[in-house]
């Protein structure tokens, strides 16, 4: 006898099957059979009763059933099996997956708010007629928050793990986003607010870098890295597109509204994620084994409140600042971010002014850069993580990928500053190719906090982040001070780019390593 039972929470139907069956019947049976009917969201639980006495017709019933995505096993003899199957398909996904989607998506939102203020500005300028120092003023306070916030969010992540953190990050934010048009008419509450937004987004990385450096392996690393960080140019594209149509149909308060109520509903997802979603425990190797078991973040909340104190004594600070592979990785972020803040920026006035393009060319010409990074960033990572999965030693992979991302922005800037008769999208062409192909960054930099030290993978981020955030401060301002008095777009904005591209390759090659390092005091 053949049963199959279909329960859809209350709704039920069963097909019986009395006669002698044959193994090419019960196959096409199944074949025949569509259980791809089910409304959204519905478990299918799936009860199969049978007398199966031919080991023949048990083998094809098998076969058929995990062709049809069933997951269980008809065995010989009188009795029942149970099927479980599951809908949506992802439900079964590895949790670290999950958790690398659910952190991506919040990378999107949290560039789509750092690059709002960029498009806005310019109808706020005109609005409470701000000069340029006051627009520049305002733009820049995102980073004295970013900047400061780095090491506290890397520390934090350590104690509390990642996921608070980032949920803590979130908050932040996108509420301070939601007070840009109540406190724009008063300055100081205005910079208050964007000081807020850089806090919020500035423990980001570092969060994000706790829960892969504890949940992903190193063979994966690079793609994890890149598919979380790379959210970052979806939302710098998805911001760029989207705020200049609202600003034109509802006007500029309507770009902080929407984005922080987007914020907001993402923001209750990973709430609601995260109560399912934990970073793996599994281990990679003995090291890790020991740490995770003693790992502060295990223990309760109330037990991690009354050990913060000690903690910050327990990280070792000066061994850190020992290591010539730190003090690599710090520099790697302060010429990579001088090269990015400064182009992302500066360029749309470059694209306007230099090349002659009308605004919204040069709007459009913006997205070039970020959108085609998301491509490059798929291909890097699976370089990456393919020669190292090949035994491909992990510094040396390293060391290429961050080769590329400063040498390729350098040789397209040094092309685009010499007069060599080439139209203004061709420039544009160039200057794309060199930027995209920076974001092999992802499979270089920004996997090596991981590779050297998942324990304190957040802390050295943060350490790394705070220098990287500097250029925001005053590459920027700077830029703009060379351009006043060269009136040179090739002096001002792409001679000191280059200048830290070349010499950051030339630190990174020499002092780089991605072998993991205790930092143990006593070392």
């Amino acid at each position: 006898m053949f049963q199959t039972t279909l329960k859809p929470e209350t709704k039920f139907f069963k097909i019986s099957y009395c006669t002698s069956l044959k193994a090419s019947t019960f196959t096409n049976l199944v074949k025949q059979q569509n259980f791809n009917v089910l409304p959204f969201k519905q478990n299918l639980k799936l009860r199969v009763s049978c007398s199966i006495k031919e080991k023949e017709t048990q083998r094809l019933i098998n076969g058929q059933l995990k062709e049809k995505g069933i997951l269980g096993e008809v065995k010989s003899g009188d009795g029942e099996v149970g099927f479980d199957w599951n809908w949506p398909p992802w439900k079964n996904l590895p949790q670290r997956y999950k958790l690398v989607g659910t952190t991506s998506l919040a990378f999107v939102v949290c560039n789509m708010d750092k690059v709002n203020l960029s498009i806005a500005i310019i109808p706020m300028s005109h609005q409470f007629g701000w000069n340029a120092s006051v627009a520049g003023l305002v733009q820049s306070s995102f980073f004295w928050g970013y900047a400061l916030s780095q090491l506290p969010g890397g520390w934090l992540a350590k104690i509390f793990g990642g996921r608070r953190v980032l949920q803590f990050g979130v908050l932040a934010w996108s509420l301070a986003t939601a007070l840009v048009p109540i406190l724009a008419g008063f300055m100081p509450g205005l910079i208050f607010s964007r000081i807020l937004v850089g806090i919020g987004e500035g423990v980001s990385p570092s969060a994000a870098t706790d829960m892969i450096a504890r949940s992903i392996p190193v063979e994966e690393r690079s793609r994890a890295v890149s598919f979380v960080f790379g959210g970052l140019s979806v939302g710098s594209v998805l911001g760029l597109l989207l705020a200049p149509p609202l600003i034109q149909n509802y006007g500029w308060e309507s770009v902080f509204y929407t984005f922080g109520l987007l914020v907001s509903y993402v923001r209750t997802q990973m709430f609601s994620a995260f109560q399912f979603v934990k970073e793996d425990q599994t281990s990679f190797s003995a090291a890790r084994l020991s740490w995770l078991q003693s790992d502060p973040r295990n223990k309760s909340l109330n037990s991690s409140l009354n050990e913060m104190g000690d903690s910050i004594k327990d990280i070792p600070w000066k061994e850190f600042f020992k290591s010539k592979a730190v003090w690599a990785m710090i520099y790697a972020h302060f010429c990579g971010s001088w090269g990015h803040y400064t182009c992302l920026s500066w360029l749309p006035t470059y694209f306007s002014e230099k090349l002659n393009l009308d605004l919204t060319e040069a709007a459009w010409v913006s997205v070039l850069p970020p959108l085609a990074s998301i491509f490059i960033t798929s291909i890097a990572s699976q370089l990456a993580d393919s020669l190292i999965s090949k035994g491909v030693e992990t510094t040396v992979v390293r060391k290429l990928c961050q080769s590329i991302a400063f040498l390729s922005p350098a040789t397209c800037m040094i092309l685009s500053s010499v007069d060599l008769g080439l139209s203004p999208w061709e420039v544009v062409l160039i200057l794309t190719s060199g930027l995209a192909l920076s974001s092999f960054a992802l499979s270089g930099l920004y996997c090596t906090h991981q590779d050297m030290s998942p324990e304190y993978a957040s802390v050295l981020l943060g350490i790394t982040n705070t220098f990287g955030a500097v250029p925001g401060i005053v590459g920027v301002a700077l830029t703009g001070y060379l351009l006043d008095s060269t009136h040179s777009w090739g002096m001002s904005l792409f001679a000191p780019s280059i200048f830290f591209y070349l010499t950051g390759t030339i630190v990174w090659l020499a002092l780089a390593s991605s072998e993991p390092q205790t930092f143990s005091k006593n070392d």
